[in-house]
């Protein structure tokens, strides 16, 4: 068990949002063999519009560090303590975006550096982050994330 992630929240002073629902008909977690998979979350606030034209880079980084919230809050509603995760393993963001945006990755980082922060050197993950030419409800980012946790 990964102790000391719910205290380290506190003393970051990060406030987890209520888990959100899921926009349809699917699960917000499935859990196979020790691997906890996460439907895609955006940023709280619901913001509608795409990076390089109503959203800047910077903008896009807290919207992604957001939806970074909204995942673990989902998380902790599915295991009932952040404690129970052994490490970040995978992340996709999907980036609403104009055709000429080339800042995917530093938007993406939003969310890498949450985990970072909250997991230590166990939130370090594989990543991939895409532009999209449109995502659910104009939300600038999706991320799509997969954790290992334990049973």
């Amino acid at each position: 068990m990964n102790r000391g992630v719910e205290e380290r929240l506190r003393q970051l002073g990060i406030v987890l949002p209520e888990a959100s629902e899921p926009a349809a008909r699917y699960a917000n977690t499935a859990i196979v063999n020790g691997l906890m998979f996460v439907s895609g979350k955006g940023p709280g606030g619901r913001p509608k519009g795409k990076l390089g034209r109503e959203f800047t880079t910077e903008e896009g980084y807290a919207f992604a560090r957001s939806a970074g919230l909204e995942v673990l809050a989902v998380v902790k509603q599915a295991l009932g303590t952040l404690d129970r995760v052994k490490r970040v393993v995978k992340v996709q963001g999907f980036v609403n975006a104009t055709p000429d945006f080339e800042e995917h990755h530093k938007v993406l980082n939003g969310f890498s550096d949450l985990m970072l922060e909250v997991f230590g050197e166990n939130g370090s993950h594989a990543r991939s982050v895409f532009g999209a030419v449109s995502v659910r409800d104009n939300l600038p980012i999706i991320v799509d994330s997969l954790f290992e946790v334990e049973a």
